[in-house]
């Protein structure tokens, strides 16, 4: 492979990045209202993050998680869509991972795939119920170290591990 130099002048740095990092809206957009999702794409916009990811859940996942039943992942996955071709956003993505595996996908093994194939720093958006479900898991300790919480409103119960690392997430006020 040949090589390419390039000159530049002495003392030249490149210009940072304005924009940086990844937030993962983290949820099964069951109940998901378009306010809500543009409230995320608000807070990704005013903290200028690279990419706003939605990762909607598969229904098994929301299953064994919440014991819940919802719609088919294609039909969440399919209003994301739209409303993403509404608000015509290249900075939004819909990761659809978890409706090619068609089963339970634990989330240490979602948020593995997402580390990987999105730039980091990496923040997770969620609600208040999902965050403190997450925090329930024996895995929550291993990855609060590796990312920041974001919640969408202020969890009426606090888990206790969501109160020992409070210094990790925050609130998304507006």
């Amino acid at each position: 492979m040949p090589r390419n130099p390039q000159k530049v002048p002495y003392g030249y740095e490149p210009p940072k990045q304005e924009r940086r990092g990844t937030l993962i809206y983290y949820d099964e957009f069951e109940h998901t209202t378009n306010e809500e999702l543009e409230t995320a794409l608000r807070y990704g916009e005013e903290h200028s993050f690279t990419k706003l990811v939605l990762y909607p859940l598969h229904e098994e996942t929301v299953r064994r998680m919440t014991k819940e039943s919802i719609s088919a992942f294609y039909k969440r996955e399919d209003r994301l869509h739209e409303w993403k071709q509404e608000h015509g956003q290249s900075k939004v993505a819909v990761e659809g991972w978890e409706g090619k595996r068609k089963k339970y996908t634990p989330i240490e093994a979602a948020l593995r795939h997402l580390t990987e194939k999105y730039p980091s720093p990496h923040f997770l958006y969620l609600t208040p119920d999902t965050a403190n479900l997450f925090a329930s898991f024996s895995s929550f300790e291993e990855w609060i170290v590796k990312l920041r919480l974001v919640l969408s409103k202020e969890p009426e119960r606090l888990h206790p591990k969501l109160e020992k690392f409070q210094h990790r997430w925050s609130l998304n006020t507006k």
